[in-house]
């Protein structure tokens, strides 16, 4: 059985990589509150989102860097790369309700910039 950040890692990474909708049929709840302001409440507006997403930008790529869990939350350190080589650093924060499934989601992303002042990586 999985646990909640092999859940959130799964559910991110199916839909980022073309199948929104086998990743909320397989691991969303009852309801599905997005924080997002680019995109709507409801697991459709989450489907509709990834799909035009994957139509524009198939060749895109996301690694996980860091999942940690506390309680029913789960946060997602990934770093993804589209077309261009741009490259982004984003935070995502899923909420699991008492059935294991996914119901609410907060995120943030940063582009990575050319320049870097202290040497270090944004990981």
């Amino acid at each position: 059985m999985m646990n909640n950040k092999e859940k959130a890692i799964a559910f991110y990474q199916m839909a980022y990589e073309g199948n929104p909708r086998q990743a909320v049929a397989l691991y969303v709840g009852a309801e599905y509150i997005q924080h997002n302001p680019l995109v709507g409440n409801g697991p459709e507006s989450f489907i509709a989102y990834f799909e035009k997403m994957q139509a524009e930008y198939p060749d895109k790529s996301i690694s996980f860097v860091r999942a940690i869990a506390e309680g029913n939350l789960v946060a997602l350190h990934t770093h993804q790369v589209w077309p261009g080589n741009d490259e982004y650093v984003t935070m995502d924060f899923f909420r699991f309700d008492t059935e294991g499934k996914i119901v609410e989601h907060w995120d943030a992303i940063q582009q990575i910039p050319e320049e870097n002042l202290n040497g270090n990586t944004m990981y």
